[in-house]
C-alpha cells in the first residue's frame, strides 16, 4: 500500500476488491465506487479514488510521473501528504502539505474526476461556522471551480448554469438572494409525506410525483447559491429523495433505474458527509442485489454498510443489522455459518433497537424500523433458513404490532406467513390459503406492489401441485393481480 493513510481493521482490502467488484457489477462509476468505500472506511477522497482504482500510492505517483515528467518526480510520500491534509482552510501538519492548485488539476485528471471530489469535504472553518475566515483560495475554487456539484444525477438534470453552487456570502444570479434553509426544511416535510403515502399506497403509485420533487430540490442545487451548511443539508435531502425514488422503482420490478437512483443518491450523500443515509442506501442496494440472486453481492454492501456506520442512532444501526441478516438467509441455509451469521445480526438489531435513543435524534427517514419492522424481516430471514416455526412467531408479531397505516408492510408478512405453511414439512393448506388471501385483498385494493405482488406469484406456483378446488379458487383469483402487474 505505499506509505500514508493505513486501512482500519475492520474492512480488510480483499473486503475493498469486493466491494469494488460488487459495484462494477452494478454499473457504479468510478466516483460512485469511491463514494461507497469512502463511507465503509471513513476516509477521504482522496484515499477513496485511489483505493477504487486499485493502485498504491507509488503507482499514482508512478501515473503522475508518466503524465508530467519533471526534474523532481513526485514519490508515494507526497501522494500520502496529500491524502493525509483535511482539505482548504485546515491547520498545517507535520505529516500533510496542501497541494498545489495544478496538483489537485493533474490528480482529478487521473482520477478522471471533479476538483470539487477530491476536497469538497467540510472544512475546520464552515464546521465552526466561522465561514468569514475561509480563504480567498477556498472561495475561489468552490465558487469559481467547482460549481458543477451534480453531473452525477444522471439524466435527472442539466449542467448547473455558470456561477452557481456553493457561496460564503453575496447574492445569486440577477441579485437572487441565497437559499436559505427553510426551503430545505420544506423539503424535508414533503419527504417525509411522500414516504408515508409509500407506506399505504406502494411505489407504482407516487414513483412519477416523487421523480418531479427530487427534480425541482436538484433544481435548487444547480441553480441556486447556498452556504455550505445548506449546502450540505441540501445534498442530504436530495440524496434522501433519490433513494425513495429508488426504492418505489425497486418495489415497481424497475431494477435498472433503481440502480441508478440509487447510485446518484450514494454520491449525493457522501457530499453531504451524511454516513447514516451513505450506509442507508448501500443497504438497499444490498437488499436488490438479494432479491436478484447476486447473494455474494448483497453480503458484501451490507456488511459494508453496518460498518461504515458509528452506530449513533439504535433504529439506523438495527437497519443495518437487519440487511446483514436478510443477504445472509439467501445465502446456503444448511451451512452452520450462514446460519449463526444471520441470527446474529437479527439478534445484534433486536438489542440495537433496545438501547437509549441517540442524543442528537433519529434521522427522518428511519421511523419504519419499529419493533414491528424488526419482527417482519426476522421471519422473512427465518423463512429463508427454513425455520418455519420462528418464521411465524417473529412474522405474526410484526401483524400483531404493526400501524394501520402500513397497508404494503401487512400484505408482504400475510403472504409470507403463507409460505410457512406451505413450504413446512407437512403442509397445512387451510392456513396458507387463509393467509394468502388476505395479502391478496390488500392488493388488490388500495397497495400497488409488483414486487409484493410477486410473492404473491411464487405462492401461486408452490400451490398448484396441491389442486384441491380451494386452492383453484385462490389461484383464480390471484390470476389478474399477477397478470397485471406482469
Amino acid at each position: 500500500m505505499g506509505s500514508g493513510v493505513e486501512l482500519p481493521r475492520r474492512l480488510s482490502r480483499g473486503d475493498i476488491l469486493q466491494l469494488r467488484s460488487t459495484m462494477a457489477g452494478l454499473g457504479a462509476s468510478t466516483g460512485q465506487t469511491a463514494a461507497a468505500i469512502a463511507a465503509a472506511l471513513g476516509v477521504n477522497m482522496r484515499v477513496a479514488f485511489r483505493l477504487a482504482l486499485g493502485l498504491t500510492q507509488d503507482g499514482i505517483a508512478d501515473l503522475y510521473n508518466q503524465l508530467w515528467p519533471s526534474d523532481k518526480p513526485k514519490t508515494g510520500k507526497y501522494i500520502s501528504y496529500w491524502e493525509r491534509w483535511d482539505g482548504p482552510g485546515s491547520p498545517a501538519s507535520p505529516n500533510a502539505r496542501e497541494p498545489s492548485y495544478t496538483d489537485i488539476i493533474r490528480l482529478a485528471q487521473i482520477y478522471r474526476c471533479l476538483i470539487d471530489d477530491l476536497i469538497g469535504t467540510p472544512t475546520t472553518a464552515a464546521a465552526t461556522g466561522d465561514e468569514g475566515n475561509a480563504t480567498n483560495r477556498r472561495t475561489a475554487i468552490r465558487v469559481g471551480l467547482l460549481s458543477a456539484t451534480t453531473p452525477w444525477i444522471n439524466d435527472l438534470v442539466a449542467p448547473p448554469a455558470a456561477g452557481t453552487g456553493p457561496t460564503e456570502t453575496g447574492t445569486g444570479p440577477g441579485g437572487t438572494a441565497p437559499l436559505p434553509l427553510e426551503v430545505v426544511d420544506s423539503l424535508d416535510v414533503i419527504t417525509d409525506q411522500l414516504r408515508r403515502m409509500d407506506d399505504q399506497l406502494g411505489g407504482g403509485a407516487l414513483l412519477a410525483l416523487v421523480h418531479q420533487h427530487a427534480a425541482s430540490a436538484v433544481d435548487l442545487l444547480n441553480n441556486r447559491h447556498y452556504s455550505d451548511v445548506v449546502g450540505r443539508r441540501l445534498h442530504s435531502a436530495v440524496a434522501e429523495l433519490l433513494r425513495l425514488a429508488g426504492f418505489l422503482s425497486f418495489d415497481t420490478s424497475a431494477h435498472a433505474q433503481a440502480q441508478r437512483y440509487w447510485s446518484a443518491a450514494l454520491r449525493a450523500a457522501y457530499t453531504a458527509g451524511d454516513r447514516a443515509l451513505t450506509a442507508n442506501i448501500l443497504g438497499f442496494l444490498s437488499c436488490q442485489a438479494k432479491d436478484l440472486g447476486r447473494t455474494r453481492e448483497a453480503i458484501t454492501l451490507a456488511e459494508t454498510a453496518r460498518n461504515g456506520y458509528p452506530g449513533a442512532s439504535p433504529q439506523v444501526t438495527a437497519i443495518l443489522h437487519l440487511r446483514v441478516a436478510e443477504a445472509h438467509a439467501n445465502d446456503d441455509p444448511t451451512s452452520t455459518r450462514t446460519v449463526v451469521a444471520c441470527r446474529r445480526a437479527i439478534d445484534a438489531a433486536f438489542d440495537a433497537l433496545g438501547d437509549s435513543p441517540a442524543s442528537s435524534g433519529a434521522p427522518a427517514w428511519c421511523y419504519w424500523m419499529t419493533e414491528a419492522q424488526a419482527h417482519a424481516q426476522a421471519g422473512y430471514c427465518y423463512l429463508r433458513l427454513g425455520d418455519h416455526a420462528r418464521a411465524r412467531a417473529h412474522l405474526r408479531s410484526g401483524l400483531r404490532l404493526q400501524e394501520s397505516t402500513h397497508s404494503r408492510e401487512g400484505a408482504l408478512r400475510h403472504v409470507l406467513l403463507a409460505t410457512t405453511y406451505v413450504q413446512q414439512p407437512q403442509p397445512d393448506i387451510d392456513k396458507a390459503l387463509e393467509y394468502g388471501d388476505r395479502a391478496v385483498d390488500a392488493l388488490t385494493g388500495q397497495v400497488d406492489s409488483p414486487r409484493c405482488v410477486g410473492h404473491i406469484s411464487r405462492l401461486v406456483k408452490t400451490l398448484k401441485p396441491y389442486g384441491s378446488p380451494e386452492v383453484h379458487a385462490f389461484v383464480e383469483r390471484a390470476r389478474p393481480l399477477i397478470q397485471a402487474k406482469a
